[in-house]
C-alpha cells in the first residue's frame, strides 16, 4: 500500500474529520495546498441516485461565475455560414468533413467540439475518439447546435458539464488553487445548485449524499451537504 509523503500528512492533520461549510472549506484548502503547480481544485458529489437506471441519470451543464482558470481550445464542426460564423465568435479550429477526417486520422488537439446538428450524420463516425474522451457534441449540453457563437462563448466563459458515473459520483472542477475561496465558493455553489436542479424525478430519499472538494495533490474536505442543500434552493 502506497504511503503518503510528510507535506500531504502534514496537510492531512489540518483537517478535522468534520464537515466544513463551503467558504470555511475553501479556505482550509488553500492554506493546506503545497504543490508547486496551480493545481486543479475539483468538488465530488455522491448522489442517492442508481445511475444503471436510464431514469435516474444525472447531467447537465453550467458556466462558472469565475470560470474554469483554464483557456480551451474549441473545435467547431460545420459547414456554410455557420463556419464563418464560428471564427467570428473565436473558435480555435473549425471544419466540416475535412476535419473529421483529420480526427479519424488520430488528431485530438483540442479540447471540446460543438457541432451543428446537420453534421451529426459525420461526427457520429467520431464516437469511438470522441467518446472515451468525453468529448462528444451532444444536444443535452448544448454543443449540438446552429447557434455555434452562443455555444463558444460559454464553452470559453467556463461552462463545465458534470455527469454522475458508474459509482453514483459526480466529480467537476471548481476552478484552480490560485482562484480566492471567494471565487472557489461562487463556482462550487453554481454547481450545487445545478445539479440539485438536474434530480431526477425517480430518485428517491436523500439525493445529495455527500460532498467533498480538494485539489490535485491535497486531501479532501468534508462539505456539509444538508447546509449546501439549503443555500442552493
Amino acid at each position: 500500500m502506497a504511503k503518503h509523503g510528510k507535506k500531504y500528512r502534514a496537510a492531512a492533520d489540518k483537517v478535522e474529520q468534520r464537515p466544513y461549510q463551503l467558504d470555511e472549506a475553501f479556505n482550509l484548502l488553500k492554506q493546506v495546498a503545497f504543490a508547486k503547480f496551480n493545481e486543479t481544485v475539483e468538488l465530488s458529489m455522491l448522489l442517492g441516485v442508481d445511475p444503471k437506471h436510464a431514469d435516474q441519470m444525472v447531467r447537465g451543464t453550467t458556466v462558472l461565475p469565475h470560470g474554469t482558470g483554464q483557456s480551451k481550445r474549441v473545435l467547431v464542426i460545420a459547414q456554410g455560414d455557420k463556419q464563418k460564423e464560428a471564427q467570428e465568435a473565436g473558435a480555435d479550429f473549425v471544419g466540416g468533413d475535412d476535419i473529421v477526417e483529420k480526427i479519424q486520422g488520430g488528431w485530438t488537439d483540442f479540447d471540446a467540439v460543438i457541432a451543428t446538428p446537420d453534421m451529426m450524420r459525420s461526427v457520429g463516425k467520431l464516437g469511438k475518439v470522441l467518446g472515451p474522451r468525453g468529448l462528444m457534441p451532444n444536444p443535452k449540453t448544448g454543443t449540438v447546435t446552429f447557434d455555434v457563437a452562443k455555444a463558444l462563448t460559454e464553452i470559453k466563459a467556463g461552462k463545465v458539464e458534470f455527469r454522475v458515473d458508474k459509482t453514483s459520483i459526480i466529480h467537476v472542477p471548481v476552478g484552480k488553487i490560485s482562484f480566492t475561496a471567494d471565487q472557489l465558493t461562487d463556482n462550487a455553489g453554481a454547481i450545487i445548485n445545478a445539479v440539485r436542479k438536474a434530480k431526477p424525478p425517480a430518485a428517491k430519499g436523500k439525493y445529495v449524499r455527500s460532498i467533498y472538494v480538494s485539489s490535485t495533490m491535497s486531501p479532501s474536505i468534508q462539505i456539509d451537504s444538508t447546509v449546501a442543500e439549503v443555500k442552493a434552493e
